[in-house]
């Protein structure tokens, strides 16, 4: 097994994160139950470790889109702030209570933390969050993040969960971040557009070539990451004193395994940095 690896097992404090797309049926949009219960498995399994872990979720507006019989089209009148702001008012509702059901079938309290970028960039903010945080680790309570759609604007919104769950990785002194999503890993290009391209299974240092990877696209017409956010979120994560794993969210097994030291997806090491400033970056996102 490779050393590398093999410190996943020494890991004690774990943020997850799913994209939508991996939480739902493509043909219907509907929410996959049985990949549901086996994330919720898998996480209160880390739990019963004695570990702390806290799972990053997408899926809120695409769930209110569902329930309010939205078709998922990039119609005009889907994409207004109004329109998503409103699904996610439904959807967040609708995901928590079918995480809390399921987390209750293993005795697992859950809490719900709804982030902006307001929560990172003022001081005290960021101080009762991180506090927040700590006090529902100490109880034993897995924390269910999202950023707050419902209220979250372009000025103070942070844009994507990969960027978000690397944010909560910092802010929760995390000694670990995986990516769920539909790919693989690190590729030295698209493997959907073109068949040469490598897998990267180690990177030891994010350089710009590495930046240069990433592309401004997503597999699926719920999710709203690429591979550049995962990047983004690497540099957030390795500079803040965190590994980050990106891997394939197909079989949800694959994070016990990761943890277990089995080499399965893209492993980049964290390289902290003193002078990276967590609230500075965030401000300007979306700028």
């Amino acid at each position: 097994m490779d050393a590398l690896r093999e410190m996943m097992k020494d890991k004690k404090r774990i943020v997850i994160k799913i994209g939508s797309s991996s939480l739902q049926h493509a043909q219907t949009g509907d929410l996959d139950y049985i990949k549901l219960e086996l994330l919720v498995r898998e996480l209160c399994d880390i739990r019963n470790q004695g570990k702390d872990v806290v799972l990053v979720s997408s899926g809120a507006i695409a769930a209110g889109r569902k329930a309010v019989h939205l078709k998922n089209t990039e119609e005009k009148t889907e994409s207004t702030i109004a329109v998503k702001q409103a699904c996610a008012a439904v959807g967040q509702a609708r995901l928590m209570m079918t995480y809390q059901k399921l987390f209750g079938e293993y005795n697992q309290v859950t809490a719900q933390i709804l982030m902006t970028k307001n929560t990172i960039v003022d001081n005290l903010n960021r101080y009762n969050a991180h506090n927040t945080f700590s006090e529902l680790f100490n109880l034993g309570v897995i924390p269910i993040v999202n950023e707050n759609d419902t209220v979250a604007t372009y000025e103070i919104e942070i844009g994507d969960n990969d960027t978000l769950s690397a944010i909560v990785a910092a802010l929760v002194d995390a000694d670990l971040l995986i990516l769920l999503s539909d790919i693989d890993g690190l590729y030295t290009d698209d493997p959907r557009t073109n068949p040469d391209a490598a897998f990267i299974e180690t990177v030891p240092c994010l350089t710009e070539e590495l930046m240069h990877m990433g592309k401004k696209s997503t597999g699926s017409s719920v999710g709203t990451g690429g591979m550049n956010t995962k990047l983004q979120a690497a540099v957030i994560a390795t500079k803040s004193d965190t590994d980050m794993v990106i891997a394939n969210s197909r079989d949800l097994r694959v994070i016990h395994k990761i943890l277990e030291g089995e080499s399965i997806g893209t492993l980049f090491l964290k390289n902290p940095d003193e002078g990276f400033d967590l609230p500075e970056f965030v401000e300007g996102l979306n700028r």
